[in-house]
């Protein structure tokens, strides 16, 4: 037979205690994030950006176009924000395809 803690035994089995039964909530640090950024530069066409927005980053080609433009206008444009492995994947995936297309198109990540 098992005891809890305060519980008395009087011979008979039936004695009766109390307990107090405590659990601690384990506390989960949520993951730092990082945006994931297309820098403009003068010989990637903006149709190749739209198509690595579309392919890498799941944009429809409505937003994949205003992400474009604003990299085209103000020299930077965020694609995404993730944790610190998919954007470091996904950094890698754009600069390889970028190469592999001989485009010169950077693509980098920051703490947000």
């Amino acid at each position: 037979m098992f005891r809890m803690q305060g519980e008395e035994d009087r011979g008979n089995g039936t004695g009766r205690g109390t307990a107090v039964i405590t659990r601690t909530k384990p506390k989960i640090k949520k993951p730092s994030l990082y945006r994931v950024l297309i820098l403009n530069d003068d010989y990637t066409p903006m149709e190749f950006v739209v198509h690595i927005l579309e392919r890498f980053f799941q944009k429809d080609r409505e937003s994949a176009t205003r992400i474009m433009l604003h990299v085209h206008n103000h020299g930077v444009g965020e694609c995404g924000v993730y944790t610190y492995e998919v954007a470091e994947t996904k950094v890698t995936q754009v600069m390889d395809f970028a190469r592999q297309h001989q485009h010169p198109l950077q693509c980098v990540m920051e703490k947000k």
